[in-house]
């Protein structure tokens, strides 16, 4: 499915471009979608970009409490930023989007960390994201 891919990949753009400039990821989707809106070079930002993107945003410390918690010997302002929002990324859709099945996310967020960063990256997203994903249901217990 070539458009959920497309869209991971923007919805990770965003929340990257949000941590680098140091704003809220909701006011760069905003400026994702009017730039595409007012500049024919712009793709547009599709329905599930924005699913993703304003539902890490809901989750955002949550998430970034899962991620600090389960990974061993990073912490997150360690972390390179593109595994960071790799694995915010790949937390919210594996942990809250059911639609989407797991093993889909977890080979996407290796993707994305293959194409956008280093060696070692692929595996380190696998093996944290591998990790959230066998402790799903008592995550989910944990926030009701």
């Amino acid at each position: 499915m070539a458009a959920r891919n497309t869209a991971r990949k923007r919805a990770f753009q965003i929340l990257f471009e949000g941590d680098q400039r140091g704003a809220d990821v909701l006011t760069v989707l905003a400026d994702w979608i009017r730039h595409s809106r007012t500049d024919t070079r712009q793709p547009p930002v599709s329905e599930y970009t924005m699913q993703l993107v304003e539902g890490y945003a809901e989750h955002a410390q949550r998430i970034d409490e899962l991620i600090a918690q389960y990974s061993v010997g990073w912490t997150l302002d360690r972390m390179p930023v593109v595994d960071r929002n790799i694995l915010r990324l790949g937390a919210y859709e594996l942990i809250w989007v059911d639609e989407t099945p797991d093993a889909v996310v977890l080979d996407e967020m290796v993707q994305l960390a293959k194409e956008f960063s280093t060696d070692e990256s692929p595996s380190f997203v696998n093996g944290l994201l591998g990790r959230l994903k066998e402790l799903k249901p008592s995550l989910r217990r944990d926030e009701v």
